[in-house]
C-alpha cells in the first residue's frame, strides 16, 4: 500500500476511533432526538441554511465513515425538517456518503482484491457490467440489506460511479422517503397513547411491506419488458402446460415429473430417446469398459492364482454385446414408456417460435404447432471436433459415432490415437488398450484429468502405461496427413514435431451444448459455451428453463436428472415458489481402472480458493478385501474443516470407488460428519469398510491427547 493510501485509510480510522472513543454515538440515539427535538426546531427557525448544511455534512460523514446512526438521522430529518425537505437532505445526503465509501473502498482494497481473487471476481465482474444497475437498484431497494456493507462489496466491482451514485439515489429515495416519514410521526409522539397513532404505525407496516412491493414490482416491471414485442402474439389459451425439448436424462425426468403431477406435457427428440447417455456416452462405454477389464484379468490370471491367458475373442462380438446392453435398457426410456405414464411423445425437432409457442418439425413429415405456459431446453451436448487441418481428410470418430462405425470392424482397430485426457479420452484409451489396440493418447495439457490433483493425475497415467497405452502429455495436436493410405497425426512437444501413424482416431476433446437451431437466437436468449440461466435455471423469459448439459455448469447425467427437478417444479409452480438449483454436493467418477471418484473440493481447489482444509489418508492397501480381491491399490482421501471433523470433500482412487462415494456423498449432503461414519457399522469383508477406516485416521489424529494422559494415570491407579 502507498503513502497515499496509508494516509487515507489512517484519516479513515481516525474518525471512526474518534466517533467511538468520545462517544459520538450518544447523540444519534432515539432518547437524545426526543429531548432535543424542541431545541433543534427552535435554532433551524432561526438559522435555516446553517442548520441544513451542518446537518447534511454530518449525515454525510456518518454514511461516508460507515457509522451506526443514519437511520436515527433518517428519522430526525423528518422531525426537524419536515417530510419533503427531510427528504430531500437525506436523500442527497445519503447518496453522497455512500459513494465517498464506496470509492474509498475502491481506492484501498480493489487493486489488493482483485490480484488476490481476480478469476474468482470474473463473472462478478461481468455480471456487473451487464445488470449492475439493476442489481444495485434491487438492492438499495430492500432495507433489511445493511447499507454500509454493500458500499464496501461494490467499490471491490468495476461500476461506475455515475451510475453507482444515480441508481443509489434512486433506490433509497423510496426507503428514504418512509423512514423520514416515520419521523415526522415520532416528532408527534408525546405520550404513550400517541405512539399507537395511525399514522405512525402506518409508517413502520410500510417499512415492513416495502421490500415485498418493489421485489413484485420490480419483477413485474422485468418481465414486461423482456415479453413486450411478444406481447401481441401471447396466446389467450394455451395447449399444453410444458413442452420439454430433448429426450437424455434433462429432458426424460422433466417430463416424468410433469406427468406425475398431472401436467399436460409434450416431451420432443429428434433422434434416439434416452438421448447421449444410454446410446453415445454411459451405456455403451460402460459395457466396453467391462469387456475390457474381463480381457485384462484373463491376461492376468496369476494375480488369482490361475494361470495367464490370452484372451480369444470376437471384436464384432464384442461390440454387439455393447448394442445388445442398449437394447436392454431401451425400455426404461422408450417412447412407450412415457406414452404409458401420460406423457405425449413427438419425434421430430423443436423450435421455440417465441416464449409461448414451439414449431415441431416431425420426422415423419409436416410440422405441429402448440403452445405452452412454460418450455425446458434439454438438448444436450455433442462432441467438439478441433479444427486440424487434414483431420475430415484423415477421418476420425467420436464418443458418439464409434459405436456404429466400429461395429463394422472385424478386429479392434490396431493403431488407434485418442485425442484428449479428460474422463472419456482416458476411459476409451485404457479400454481400447485392454482389448489390444496398440493406443497413443495425446493431451495438451501437461498431465492427465487436469480438475483432479496431482497424485490422480499420476495414478491415472501409471494405469494407462501399465496397460500399453502410450501416454503423450503436452503435447500439442498439429495437423493430420494422409498418404498413399498411410494416416499420421503430427504433434509437437518442445518444439519439435512428432509423427503418429493410426488406423482409427478418437475425437474426445471435450462436449459443447448444442444450441443451434431451436429458435434462441432469434429470441435473444443468451448464450455463450452455453445457454445463460439464473439460479432457477431460468433464461431471460422466466416462462422458458434449461436443463442438463445445455444449461451447464456440469456435464453428467446425474445432473442433469438433478436440474429436471428444479426445471419441472419451477416451470408448473413457479408462481407460488421458486427453488435454487443446489449445486453444494456434486460427486462424479472416471471409470477407469482404478476408478477415480470425488464430490466436493480436492486439496487442488481448496487452495485455489483459499479454502482451510485438513487431509485425512486412508490406504486401499490395507483394506482386508482389497487384499482379497487383488485390488489393493489406490486411496480415500478426505478434506476436513481443520480441527472439525466436517467434510469439505472426498476423492477415492481404487476398485468400485464411484459406490464407495455414495456415503460421503449423502453425509455432506445432510451435514454428517466422520464421527458418524465412524460410528456406523459396515460389513465384513466388503471395500465399504475404507471409508469407517478412513474415519478412524481421522480419529487417530485428534485423539485428546491431554484427557487421555488422565486416563493412563486412572489406570495406573486402579492397578494400585
Amino acid at each position: 500500500m502507498n503513502s497515499r493510501k496509508l494516509l487515507i485509510a489512517a484519516l479513515l480510522l481516525a474518525g471512526i476511533t474518534a466517533f467511538f472513543a468520545l462517544d459520538l454515538g450518544r447523540y444519534l440515539s432515539l432518547a437524545f432526538l426526543k429531548e432535543s427535538q424542541s431545541s433543534f426546531q427552535a435554532l433551524f427557525e432561526q438559522k435555516p441554511v446553517w442548520v441544513t448544511l451542518v446537518f447534511f455534512a454530518v449525515y454525510v460523514a456518518v454514511t461516508g465513515l460507515s457509522l451506526p446512526g443514519a437511520v436515527i438521522m433518517t428519522l430526525a430529518a423528518g422531525a426537524g425538517f419536515g417530510l419533503v425537505l427531510g427528504t430531500i437532505v437525506v436523500s442527497f445526503a445519503s447518496t453522497l456518503g455512500a459513494t465517498l465509501a464506496m470509492l474509498a473502498a475502491r481506492y484501498l482494497l480493489r487493486d489488493s482484491i482483485q490480484a488476490r481473487f481476480g478469476k474468482r471476481l470474473d463473472e462478478i465482474n461481468k455480471g456487473i457490467a451487464k445488470e449492475g444497475a439493476f442489481y444495485l437498484f434491487s438492492l438499495r431497494l430492500i432495507p433489511v440489506v445493511p447499507f454500509f456493507a454493500l458500499n464496501l462489496l461494490m467499490g471491490l466491482t468495476r461500476i461506475r460511479t455515475w451510475t453507482y451514485f444515480w441508481v443509489s439515489q434512486l433506490g433509497m429515495l423510496a426507503g428514504t422517503l418512509v423512514y423520514v416519514n416515520a419521523g415526522t410521526q415520532i416528532a408527534k409522539i408525546d405520550s404513550l397513547k400517541s405512539i399507537a397513532s395511525p399514522g405512525l404505525i402506518g409508517s413502520f407496516v410500510l417499512l415492513g411491506v416495502l421490500p415485498l412491493a418493489v421485489n413484485k414490482l420490480l419483477q413485474f416491471l422485468k418481465r414486461r419488458k423482456v415479453y413486450a414485442r411478444w406481447a401481441a402474439q401471447r396466446p389467450v389459451r394455451f395447449d399444453r402446460n410444458l413442452v420439454v425439448i430433448g429426450a437424455g436424462a434433462g429432458g426424460l425426468v422433466t417430463a416424468y415429473i410433469a406427468a406425475v403431477v398431472k401436467a399436460k406435457v409434450t416431451l420432443v427428440e429428434a433422434h434416439k430417446m434416452g438421448g447421449d447417455c444410454l446410446n453415445y456416452g454411459c451405456v455403451p462405454s460402460k459395457a466396453l469398459i467391462r469387456s475390457a477389464k474381463l480381457a485384462h484379468q484373463m491376461k492376468h490370471g496369476a494375480s488369482y492364482g490361475l494361470s495367464d491367458n490370452t484372451p480369444v475373442f470376437s471384436f464384432k462380438a464384442v461390440m454387439r454385446r455393447i448394442q445388445a446392453v442398449i437394447r436392454t435398457i431401451e425400455p426404461h426410456d422408450s417412447v412407450e414408456r412415457y406414452t404409458g405414464l401420460g406423457v405425449e411423445v413427438l419425434q421430430g425437432h423443436a423450435r421455440i417460435v417465441n416464449p409461448w409457442t414451439v414449431e415441431i418439425t416431425l420426422n415423419e413429415g409436416g410440422t405441429q404447432l402448440l403452445t405452452t405456459r412454460s418450455i425446458v431446453i434439454a438438448a444436450g451436448a455433442r462432441p467438439f471436433v478441433p479444427p486440424l487441418p487434414g483431420l475430415e481428410e484423415a477421418g476420425y470418430v467420436t464418443s458418439d459415432t464409434l459405436w456404429e462405425v466400429f461395429a463394422e470392424l472385424d478386429e479392434v482397430p490396431r493403431r488407434l490415437v485418442v485425442l484428449g485426457g479428460g474422463p472419456i479420452g482416458c476411459e476409451l484409451a485404457q479400454a481400447f488398450a485392454r482389448l489390444g489396440s496398440q493406443v497413443t493418447q495425446v493431451e495438451m495439457a501437461p498431465r492427465l484429468m487436469l480438475r483432479e490433483d496431482e497424485e490422480v493425475s499420476e495414478l491415472a497415467r501409471q494405469a494407462l502405461t501399465a496397460d500399453g497405452v502410450s501416454v503423450l502429455t503436452g503435447h500439442k495436436a498439429l495437423r493430420c496427413e494422409t498418404s498413399a493410405g498411410l494416416k499420421t497425426l503430427v504433434v509437437e512437444h518442445g518444439g519439435t514435431e512428432r509423427r503418429l501413424d493410426f488406423d482409427q482416431l478418437i475425437c474426445a476433446v471435450g462436449r459443447v451444448a448444442r444450441l443451434e437451431a431451436y429458435g434462441l437466437e432469434e429470441l435473444g436468449i443468451p448464450v455463450q459455451r452455453t445457454v445463460d440461466t439464473n439460479d432457477y435455471l431460468q433464461t431471460i423469459y422466466p416462462n422458458i428453463y434449461a436443463a442438463g448439459d445445455v444449461a451447464g455448469p456440469y456435464q453428467l447425467t446425474h445432473v442433469a436428472a438433478h436440474q429436471a427437478w428444479y426445471a419441472a417444479v419451477n416451470a408448473l409452480f413457479g408462481e407460488f415458489r421458486l427453488f435454487k438449483a443446489d449445486y453444494s454436493v456434486i460427486p462424479w467418477t472416471t471409470f477407469i481402472d482404478p476408478e477415480v471418484a470425488r464430490v466436493g473440493l480436492n486439496e487442488q481447489e481448496a487452495r485455489e480458493k483459499n479454502i482451510a482444509f485438513e487431509v485425512t489418508r486412508y490406504g486401499m492397501d490395507d483394506l482386508d478385501r482389497a487384499i482379497a480381491d487383488s485390488e489393493a491399490r489406490g486411496f480415500v482421501k478426505v478434506l476436513t474443516v481443520p480441527g472439525k471433523d466436517t467434510i469439505l470433500g472426498v476423492t477415492i482412487v481404487g476398485t468400485h470407488a464411484g459406490d464407495l462415494l455414495a456415503e460421503y456423498v449423502l453425509a455432506m449432503r445432510h451435514g454428517l460428519g466422520l464421527n458418524k461414519i465412524l460410528s456406523t457399522v459396515h460389513t465384513y469383508p466388503t471395500l465399504a469398510e475404507a471409508n469407517k477406516y478412513a474415519a478412524g485416521e481421522w480419529k487417530r489424529a485428534h485423539q485428546p491427547k491431554r484427557l487421555l494422559e488422565w486416563v493412563r494415570r486412572y489406570h495406573d491407579w486402579k492397578r494400585g
